[in-house]
């Protein structure tokens, strides 16, 4: 039997970073019983920005609203709403918020990117 997860982001508490400029809330992931990818939902508050990192893991990024600045080693392109984005794993990465609204973006990541 099949037990479908059905849920609104609104009903996911978010993680809180950098006093609140960024947010995470993990919508689906290994507390779910997801074998294999967690999906998380990143909210930037205007100018708010991710850290300039890598990691092991690849990112599958969608953006569902705002203006997205995404900056690699080879450069900086700014993404809008519609806009997907593919992370290598060990890629340097960094995502900035530069309209006027809030932006949001869904990451997929295996799920020992979550834990």
């Amino acid at each position: 039997m099949f037990i479908l997860k059905i849920g609104s982001y609104k009903e996911v508490q978010p993680e809180s970073f950098f006093d609140g400029k960024v947010l995470k809330r993990v919508l689906i992931g290994p507390k779910d019983n997801s074998p294999n990818f967690a999906m998380r939902l990143f909210t930037l508050k205007p100018g708010a920005s991710t850290p300039y990192h890598s990691h092991g893991w690849e990112h599958e990024v969608f953006v569902v609203d705002g203006k997205i600045k995404v900056k690699s080693k080879n450069g900086e392109i700014v993404v809008e709403k519609g806009a997907f984005v593919f992370v290598e794993p060990d890629e340097e990465h960094q995502f900035t918020n530069v309209g006027d609204k809030f932006a949001h973006f869904i990451c997929v990541v295996p799920n020992r990117g979550e834990q």
